[in-house]
């Protein structure tokens, strides 16, 4: 598909946000920025589509995580993937080289664009700050950073699950009376990805929570709190499902 004006500015800001050269103060100010400029664009095309009484239908993709850390970034995928109205289900594929990961994304056009730009964002983000993130003595440098990025994640959805409140208010102050409210128009949309998910996959269990060792979700989390965003659409931010 073409990339909308919007979505254009915000490659801009999320680039200069995985530019090696950013300090934290910079990376925040790109935050900003951005995150109002995604989640406008998110509620923007869905009302849209509902004012116009179109049928946008749905979509899906699949994203193969590749490792180190895969699982890790599946985790991440499936958080963004959550707040942006899409679900996914989790593959896991074992093969002589070990386990394969991927994640199978049900949403509509304007969704699934957005949670793989942020998602590819993200990953240059974190693989930026996580390096930089020393290694406790004596600690398994694997642990560590992969509670580090467990910390990320969950400084990531908190701050997608704000953007995205703050949207639907203020879609919600200058909607024309008698339109369906925001919370509405994006509950219709969630129920048709819901569907779509269930009719290829009517059989389905959720995914087991992992215990994680490591001391480094800390200093995952700060580095969250800087990551450039893009923004939400409401949804609940459960985890992926995963085939039986």
């Amino acid at each position: 598909m073409s990339d909308h004006p919007i979505l254009a500015k915000i490659r801009k800001l999320l680039a200069k946000a995985e530019n090696d050269a950013a300090t934290p103060q910079e990376a925040e100010a790109y935050t900003a920025k951005a995150a109002e400029l995604i989640a406008a664009y998110g509620i923007d095309q869905a009302l849209l589509d509902a004012d116009r009484a179109t049928s946008a239908g749905t979509g899906d993709r699949v994203l193969n995580l590749d490792p180190p850390y895969a699982r890790d970034k599946a985790d991440l995928l499936a958080t963004v993937s959550a707040h942006y109205g899409c679900q996914a289900v989790q593959i896991a594929e074992r093969t002589p080289d070990g386990t394969r990961w991927a994640l199978h994304l049900f949403g509509h056009d304007a969704d699934l664009e957005r949670t793989e730009l942020l998602f590819t964002s993200l990953l240059l983000q974190a693989a930026t700050w996580m390096v930089r993130a020393p290694v406790p003595r004596g600690e398994s440098a694997a642990a560590f950073r992969r509670s580090w990025l467990a910390g990320f994640r969950g400084a990531i959805g908190t701050r997608l699950a704000a953007a995205e409140e703050a949207a639907r208010q203020r879609a919600d102050a200058v909607r024309a009376p008698g339109l369906p409210s925001t919370s509405l128009v994006l509950a219709d949309r969630a129920a048709l990805v819901t569907e779509a998910l269930h009719r290829t996959y009517p059989r389905l269990r959720a995914a087991r929570r992992r215990q994680l060792s490591g001391s480094g979700a800390r200093d995952g989390w700060q580095a969250g709190e800087r990551a450039d965003l893009g923004g939400t659409r409401l949804g609940n931010a459960r985890g992926p499902a995963t085939l039986r």
